[in-house]
């Protein structure tokens, strides 16, 4: 390992243990397995998941519905979240949303990159661009996070 990447690893604002396998094990019986959604990367900054642009994630006139844009965003959004607190006191859920669908995609897939925009010791924010496979901006998103306390 280079000096470059020892810094890297240990300036990651994600939690040890975190790895692109654990988050995938995250998805079964959930919409996110239903979508397709398959996380893919994790950086020091970020977190990358994939979603194919099918009949799961159509609206009827056979373009990405908006919605599951959303549902890749918050996903994304939710998980990085939860991977910057330790899991076994604290847990976050979304306060809010928001999406700018910029361009449609019909077919292949969309990946989505969630990065933070504030970390705070009770709300997050998170920015969250999906492009399609031509590198495209297809849509952003931003979510707010709560960090809450377990009981």
């Amino acid at each position: 390992m280079t000096d470059r990447q020892t810094k890297q690893t240990q300036m990651s604002i994600f939690k040890e243990g975190i790895t692109v396998h654990a988050l995938n094990n995250l998805s079964p019986n959930t919409m996110v397995e239903h979508l397709g959604i398959e996380f893919t990367a994790i950086g020091t900054d970020f977190i990358e998941a994939k979603m194919p642009v099918d009949h799961r994630t159509h609206q009827p006139l056979g373009l990405l519905h908006g919605g599951a844009s959303v549902v890749l965003a918050e996903t994304l959004g939710s998980v990085a979240a939860t991977c910057c607190v330790d899991m076994s006191k604290q847990y976050c859920v979304g306060l809010e949303i928001n999406a700018n669908h910029i361009k449609s995609a019909r077919t292949g897939f969309v990946t989505g990159v969630a990065k933070p925009i504030h970390i705070g010791g009770r709300t997050q924010v998170w920015e969250i661009k999906i492009h399609n496979e031509k590198a495209e901006l297809v849509c952003i998103s931003r979510i707010t996070m709560a960090v809450m306390d377990k009981k």
